[in-house]
């Protein structure tokens, strides 16, 4: 167990290391999700008032955001040149079918599943049971779409479902750990099944999730520190970009470490490592 303990400890210093260093050569993903940001905003109230055509217009912007945010983090990430701002125009349109067909696959049954609970009396436990399958199942499917080769969008699905099975332990460790506060809160088990049906809905690749979700992890820690909520709320604002990048970045690295290899295989590499 301690051998265990030490190889797993080892693995995390590695990714937060890599991290490191992969912010310092793409800080502009930085300013570029505070962009992206903007464009969603400006998307929404566009597509609002236009119904069913709106809602397929916002999630044309969504898959265009999201592709463009993963591309710049595999560029963050297997790079060693700086990451600049023509890269960010460079990103656009990468991996939008992906998404794309991701988000097609779970539509109908996230449709089925909203009207078969309206008239559920334990509906709204169910469809967070299910929704928090989904979000742990397809966790990974944002770096399985930018790392692993993959012919379709059920390739993905199925990637994702083999990885959480495999890997669960140290794939789910460092996420746990930081939701802490948001779990000890008063409301905390309505606000952790509410967040993870929210990004479990989208598989990870809802645009507005990718900020929401490290803004909902800094306001716990905040409250935890004791800092006042007007405070709390703009120091959120500020800090949520670099930490959503940094999150997906870990994730990058930490998901490039354990895919493909088994627990075995790391503890006979870990020693040259």
């Amino acid at each position: 167990m301690a051998r265990i303990l030490a190889e797993t400890l080892t693995l995390y210093r590695n990714a937060f290391r890599k991290t490191g260093e992969s912010l310092a050569r793409g800080w502009v993903t930085i300013v570029a999700l505070v962009g992206f940001g903007f464009l969603l905003l400006f998307a929404t109230q566009i597509a609002s008032p236009l119904g069913m055509v709106g809602g397929l217009l916002l999630g044309a912007v969504n898959a265009l955001l999201v592709g463009a945010t993963l591309s710049l983090i595999e560029q963050s990430i297997s790079h060693t040149r700086a990451v600049t701002f023509h890269d960010i125009l460079g990103s656009v349109g990468h991996y939008f079918w992906d998404v794309i067909g991701i988000g097609f696959i779970l539509w109908l049954p996230l449709m089925a599943l909203d009207l078969s609970m309206q008239a559920n009396p334990y509906g709204q436990l169910l469809s967070y049971a299910v929704l928090l399958l989904l979000f742990l199942l397809l966790n990974p499917a944002p770096e399985i779409i930018y790392q692993v080769r993959h012919d379709s969008p059920l390739e993905v699905l199925k990637a994702s479902y083999e990885f959480v099975l495999e890997n669960w332990i140290e794939w789910f460790l460092p996420f746990a750990l930081i939701l802490i506060p948001t779990v000890l809160s008063p409301a905390g088990l309505q606000s952790f099944f509410s967040l993870s049906s929210r990004v479990g809905r989208g598989a990870g690749l809802d645009f507005s999730q990718v900020l929401v979700l490290p803004f909902t992890i800094l306001g716990g820690w905040l409250d935890y520190a004791g800092i006042p909520s007007s405070i709390s709320w703009y120091l959120g604002l500020l800090l949520t970009p670099p930490l959503a990048v940094a999150m997906l970045l870990f994730r990058g690295h930490l998901f490039a470490s354990l895919h493909g290899v088994s627990r075995r295989q790391r503890r006979f590499v870990s020693p040259f490592k």
